[in-house]
């Protein structure tokens, strides 16, 4: 398939820039994957469409404060964005301005509480970078520095840095928010674990690589990014109880998604493990764990759509996308969701 096959237009006014005041009040399109009936409902309507022995899987990571706005020792403004721990004190970066930033350079952040000095210039252009600083907790001392990356097309100060986060988030290890978990309320989890509906965690670090755009016209050419995941033994035990009973493996967000799609794909099976996961899902795709997905309305060409364009059908993905920017969905990261069942 190609990259334009998941091509729509989308007016740039109907991208979130910010989020609603409260999380369950967004708006809700619930899409029937076998007979394409569409129904419109806000988020806390999703009660309706869940029953007794379902189980919801959600991604417990929190985003790291990872963005940090500092200078060269020389001179000069910088800034880093913290990608993946290499070692102690040792991360891989984007750096910014990067022609200035090479092996060598020194920056500093905080007024002096971080420095980072550059080892090495990958092939991607990124950079690994060695961290100093006198604090005991490192993350502790990221909290009160650094600042929480929010995606390229939100242009919008974000007021509250909880919004970009989960209510459940607990792991910290993203640059980005797994954001179908961003509609939740406690009240509204509740209110689901009461029906009788099971609720599993796992954990998948939300990598840079999920804005990064399909550059080859070929889908089967693009090379997915790698995330770090953790599946625990207790969430494999309410899947296979849920699957064992007729209920339905319900994942929230395309996060969750990959990481039970992929574990299945590397063991054959649902086992508790850690590792990384690059599984690419693009249509057609035989999904062997989950039945349906909570999920919000991804950019164009994008492997998000393409996911779930795998499990729903790309034409009725594209009648569905058509259909909400008709409606004036909000659309992205801080936008309205879908439900596919």
């Amino acid at each position: 398939m190609k990259k334009s096959d998941f091509y729509y237009d989308l007016p740039p006014e109907l991208i979130a820039q910010t989020p609603l005041s409260r999380r369950d009040a967004s708006r809700l399109m619930v899409l029937n994957r076998r007979t394409g009936e569409i129904a419109h409902k806000t988020f806390a309507d999703i009660t309706d469409y869940l029953k007794p022995g379902d189980c919801l899987v959600i991604n417990d990571t929190k985003v790291l404060p990872a963005r940090l706005m500092g200078n060269r020792i020389t001179g000069g403004k910088a800034e880093l964005l913290l990608l993946n721990p290499r070692g102690e004190d040792i991360w891989e970066v984007l750096a910014r301005p990067g022609r200035r930033i090479t092996v060598g350079t020194e920056l500093t952040f905080g007024d002096g509480q971080l420095t980072a000095q550059v080892l090495e210039v990958l092939e991607n252009g990124n950079r690994v970078v060695k961290l100093r600083y006198n604090s005991p907790d490192f993350y502790q001392l990221l909290n009160q520095i650094g600042s929480i990356p929010l995606p390229h097309y939100i242009h919008e100060k974000l007021d509250n840095p909880d919004r970009y986060q989960t209510i459940y988030s607990k792991e910290l290890g993203s640059v980005a928010a797994p954001t179908a978990g961003l509609h939740f309320t406690p009240e509204l989890l509740d209110k689901i674990k009461g029906m009788g509906v099971e609720v599993a965690n796992l954990t998948l670090h939300v990598g840079v690589g999920t804005f990064r755009p399909v550059k080859t016209e070929n889908i089967t050419d693009h090379v997915m990014h790698s995330e770090h995941y953790e599946l625990p033994q207790a969430t494999v035990d309410k899947i296979l109880k849920a699957k064992s009973s007729e209920g339905r493996i319900i994942a929230v967000g395309t996060t969750a998604t990959r990481t039970l799609e992929g574990v299945w794909k590397e063991h054959g099976q649902l086992k508790a493990c850690k590792g990384s996961t690059n599984i690419f899902i693009y249509p057609p795709y035989e999904f062997k764990v989950i039945d349906g997905l909570i999920t919000n309305f991804h950019l164009p060409e994008s492997t998000l759509i393409m996911l779930v364009s795998a499990l729903a059908g790309r034409e009725q993905i594209l009648s569905a996308y058509q259909t909400a920017v008709e409606m004036k969905y909000r659309f992205f990261s801080f936008g309205d969701a879908m439900l596919i069942l």
